[in-house]
């Protein structure tokens, strides 16, 4: 009968996309989250339309406070995490403001807008915060750069990472990343 009974159970786990199904987030496992960001003011910013999946384990797929708070959790528990400026965007920094010339930027800028450009060697997102007189103010710091953040997550499924996945330090595949 135990034999029937693991039969059962990995092919229940197949079902639900998880082996096995008591599996918890440890290194080099495929997390899927669903999640919600909000500000200090409890107004929600960003939520998961689509679930998410990162490679669990250091490898740069999520906020690492919120990665050491997943540890050893299990499909279905969900997990809050405050996150000051240090944990997610870094502080805002007065030195990524500029005014330009319109005349420097390509003509179809809007404030909103972004615009990619090389610094230092390094690629810098460059938002358009304000147009006046013949100028644009570009800010290099992420919108959310400064504030104080709480991430609210749930974990739909884990699995373990294939080969290729560890050797890449990414998730592939649905929900991650594709070649």
């Amino acid at each position: 009968m135990p034999a029937r009974a693991h039969r059962d159970r990995r092919a229940t786990s197949r079902i639900h996309g998880r082996y096995p199904p008591d599996m918890n987030v440890f290194a080099n496992t495929v997390v899927t989250l669903s999640f919600k960001l909000y500000d200090s003011n409890n107004q929600l910013i960003e939520q998961t339309d689509e679930p998410i999946a990162y490679l669990h384990g250091g490898h740069s797929g999520i906020f690492p406070k919120v990665e050491a708070a997943l540890n050893s959790k299990k499909v279905g528990d969900t997990v809050s995490v405050t996150l000051e400026p240090d944990d997610a965007f870094g502080d805002y920094d007065a030195e990524l403001m500029r005014v330009e010339s319109l005349d420097q930027l390509p003509p179809d800028v809007t404030v909103g807008g972004h615009l990619i450009a090389e610094q230092d060697g390094n690629e810098v997102v460059w938002r358009i915060t304000n147009i006046a007189d013949g100028k644009a103010v570009l800010d290099g710091n992420h919108e959310l750069a400064g504030q104080r953040l709480r991430f609210d997550c749930k974990v739909l499924d884990i699995r373990p990472a294939t080969q290729d996945e560890m050797m890449h330090g990414h998730v592939h595949g649905a929900h991650g990343h594709h070649h």
